[in-house]
This record gives structure tokens, C-alpha cells and sequence, in this order.
């Protein structure tokens, strides 16, 4: 039986997300753990995260979860939610300047206490159903429609310009990537658990992917 392993660090929305991996792959075996042994026998793995990233990345760091994604992002597929997504970054504004995994280039930005569009104030954090558009034909981008709307919570967000891995685009007063993606991973702003049929869709293709 396959299996993905949901990493534990005590940051991420673990249960939610391994509920909704348990309905788009009920034949998929799915773990939620700490334990580097059973990380590295899954077939995939996912790394979730909430809260702030100074808190994320020590928690990462303290449980060596940091050297674990870089080893197993190597050679399985890799799926990256929310602040899990941030923390595979260089390095984020949040908390003053937090030093991240670095699996990505880009660095992490703030909305700022002054966001508009259109000359209409922009409430921080984004949170709520967005567009994303597909800037990269993905696998994990299979049947779902560009610009298909997906649930967001953040008050931090990827670059998007200039990011040569960017897999998806959203704008909030700022365009911002939605996704990146690289060989095996794949890495979401939003929260596909959340998301209805769209992110149902994005866990099942993940489930499917055999990577790069």
C-alpha cells in the first residue's frame, strides 16, 4: 500500500489535511507523524504549516525537518501548504527576518498595513476564496480550470515577479505566487483542504504524481 507521510512539527492543520487526503485516496495509507523513519518510507510526503514562520522554523530546525525535506524531496513527490509552502522559501519579512529552508529562491513579503486596489483598502490577512491562474502546465494542475478559486489565510505571500518557479498566480493588491513548483515539489499559498472540489482535485492529482 502507498503510503504519504503528513509531517508533524506541531504547526500544521494536520488533521484536516489528512482527512481530506483519506477521501480523494481511500487505498492510500496516511500518516500523520514526527518520526523520520516512517517519513522516509513514505512514497509522499506533506508539510504543512500555520502560525507564524519564527515559530514554524524552529520548530523545523529543533526536529531536523528541514534536512529531512531537502532529502526526501530528492527522489518522491513533496507537498508544501500554506506556511509549509513559505518555509521552503530563502527567507521571509515576518518576525523581522526569519532564514527559511531555501529549496526556492524567492523571499517572503508582508502585505503592508496599506493595501488597495483599485483605490479600495485591502483588508490584511487575505483570507477567502481567490482566483489562481496557471503559469506553468503541471500534473497537479489536471482538471482543474484556470482561474479556479481557491481558500486563502495569509498575511505574508511569495513574490511573483521574478520567480522562475512560480506554478500559479493570485492578486490581492499585490500579484503574488499562489504555487511554485520544482522536479518533485510542488507548494501551495492556499489551503487545498479548504478549497471544495479545487483542492479535493489537487490532493487527488498529488496522490497520483510520480514526481519529476
Amino acid at each position: 500500500m502507498k503510503t504519504v507521510a503528513i509531517i508533524d512539527y506541531g504547526m500544521g492543520n494536520l488533521h484536516s489535511v489528512s482527512k481530506a487526503v483519506e477521501h480523494v485516496a481511500p487505498d492510500v495509507r496516511v500518516l500523520v507523524t514526527d518520526n523520520p523513519d516512517l517519513i522516509r518510507a513514505a512514497d509522499r510526503v506533506v508539510l504543512p504549516g500555520v502560525g507564524a514562520i519564527r515559530d514554524c522554523m524552529g520548530e523545523i530546525r529543533r526536529l531536523g525537518v528541514d534536512t529531512l525535506v531537502k532529502e526526501v524531496a530528492v527522489d518522491r513527490p513533496l507537498l508544501g501548504i500554506c506556511v509549509g509552502m513559505q518555509a521552503l522559501m530563502s527567507r521571509s519579512e515576518e518576525n523581522g527576518g526569519v532564514d527559511c529552508i531555501g529549496l526556492f529562491p524567492s523571499e517572503v513579503r508582508f502585505f503592508g498595513d496599506n493595501l488597495t486596489e483599485n483605490g479600495e483598502r485591502l483588508k490584511v490577512p487575505h483570507m477567502g476564496w481567490n482566483e489562481v491562474y496557471q503559469t506553468l502546465d503541471h500534473p497537479l494542475w489536471h482538471n482543474i480550470p484556470d482561474g479556479d478559486r481557491f481558500y486563502f489565510v495569509h498575511s505574508y505571500y511569495a513574490e511573483a515577479e521574478h520567480n522562475p518557479d512560480m506554478a500559479g498566480r493570485t492578486r490581492y493588491g499585490v500579484d503574488l505566487a499562489a504555487a511554485v513548483a520544482r522536479d518533485n515539489i510542488f507548494a501551495v499559498q492556499f489551503h487545498p483542504e479548504k478549497s471544495a472540489r479545487a483542492g479535493l482535485q489537487l490532493l487527488k492529482n498529488f496522490v497520483q504524481w510520480a514526481g519529476k
